[in-house]
């Protein structure tokens, strides 16, 4: 098969979105504590690993084929061995779709930063984009319940999800909030003056630079033309442009001053909302979209000091709310296909609101339920937590033996290997 201009544009956009979770360990790196940084950027970058690893040998089968929880028992890619029938278009399509799983259980680590265990974090990671995410994005995009010919696609309509409102964000953030609550709060949680505030703002904002910069790959990736690709790209400007505005302007009235902190979460916040809806509203839609992000965004990541749940990196706050909001947005401001259809403000009734309300309710239950008993069973049995101990002096002195920071040797952190391991 020749190589096209599209299949390029497939493997750029891939690259793009590889980059995003590397991007996404320097945002959470940032925004821990020093003596957690190294530990939350591996939590991202195992990721790319288990999630590599599992996609070639069964992760993409369970998302494009039928059977039990999506493809478990169908056509794993293993089974296709890589053979010649497998063509140039599918195998760029397959790594494709490999880095939305990458990012997606990334996007969990930060809600646990400070206090979990390397290795059940690795042993979730394996567990959960198997069980969780493959069959969700089958659901979603590969012809599953959701879709238009699924049992629910068919009752309620297809819900339009184009690049991961569901499959990604929503299932991202409700998975964070039930390990929140499973694994429970850090020790000092609204008890220490300041224990939440990011340790290198810097490298926040350069991790949400580099959010940004994936994210084009991230949306338009799968433009099937020129014009749907020039209205994603537009609208992935646009949305988080104004979310970030928007952030800031809810900092400015609360707290009387906007900060930078606020701002790239704000870009991010806009992000999320966009990614379901990017092919499907005008620059006008995705600038509203944008605002009710940043806004709704900015008042829920308070909402964990009222409801005591540790979201340490706000992900619930982010992407969870600015997942709902973009993924129902869509009902409203969906332009209409061909002269037909469309959301409820372009005359198109309420059947596109159904099914985006329907997809979101379901996507809800099926990862609370799901990650709930992944999560239980990994806390039951092996554990999830570090001991106070540990968390006291640092999770990357726990579980790396590194730190992120050395400033000479009488600080040096680093923990002295036994004699036979010297040997």
């Amino acid at each position: 098969m020749e190589l096209t201009s599209g299949h390029v544009w497939v493997m750029v956009s891939a690259a793009l979105v590889l980059l995003m979770t590397p991007g996404l360990a320097f945002f959470y790196g940032g925004m821990a504590r020093a003596k957690a940084a190294l530990n939350m950027i591996m939590m991202s970058f195992v990721a790319v690993g288990i999630v590599g690893v599992v996609w070639v040998l069964w992760g993409y089968g369970m998302t494009s084929a039928p059977g039990i929880l999506g493809g478990l028992v169908g056509n794993p890619l293993a089974d296709l061995g890589l053979a010649s029938h497998v063509g140039t278009e599918d195998l760029i399509g397959i790594g494709y779709g490999a880095t939305f799983a990458i990012i997606t259980v990334a996007l969990i680590s930060g809600a646990v930063a400070d206090r979990t265990r390397f290795g059940s974090w690795s042993l979730f990671v394996t567990i959960w984009v198997t069980l969780v995410y493959c069959p969700l994005a089958f659901m979603v995009w590969g012809g599953g319940l959701l879709s238009a010919d699924g049992a629910i696609g068919r009752t309620f309509g297809e819900a339009i999800d184009f690049a991961g409102g569901t499959v990604v964000h929503i299932n991202a953030g409700l998975a964070a909030l039930v390990l929140v609550y499973i694994i429970g709060s850090r020790t000092d949680f609204g008890k220490t003056k300041g224990y939440h505030k990011p340790h290198n703002v810097p490298l926040v904002m350069i991790g949400a630079a580099m959010l940004w910069f994936g994210w084009f790959g991230f949306n338009g990736g799968a433009a099937g033309t020129a014009e749907e690709a020039g209205l994603i790209w537009v609208n992935t400007l646009a949305a988080p442009a104004a979310a970030m505005l928007a952030w800031l302007a809810v900092e400015r009235l609360r707290d009387g001053r906007p900060t930078s902190i606020g701002a790239a979460s704000g870009v991010v916040a806009g992000l999320v909302a966009i990614t379901p809806a990017c092919a499907s509203v005008s620059p006008l839609g995705a600038l509203v979209i944008g605002v009710l992000a940043g806004v709704g965004s900015a008042l829920a990541v308070g909402l964990k000091y009222r409801f005591g749940y540790d979201d340490a990196l706000d992900v619930v706050g982010v992407h969870l709310v600015a997942g709902v909001i973009g993924t129902v947005a869509i009902g409203f401001l969906a332009l209409p296909v061909a002269g037909e259809g469309g959301g409820l403000l372009y005359g198109g009734g309420l059947g596109q609101l159904v099914a985006q309300v329907v997809a979101t309710l379901f996507t809800l239950v099926f990862t609370g339920v799901m990650t709930f008993v992944i999560g239980m069973a990994i806390h039951k049995t092996i554990g999830f937590r570090v001991s106070p101990e540990d968390e006291a002096r640092g999770v990357d002195l726990s579980e790396h033996s590194e730190s992120a920071y050395s400033f000479g040797e009488e600080s040096a952190s680093y923990e002295p290997l036994a004699e036979d391991a010297r040997a």
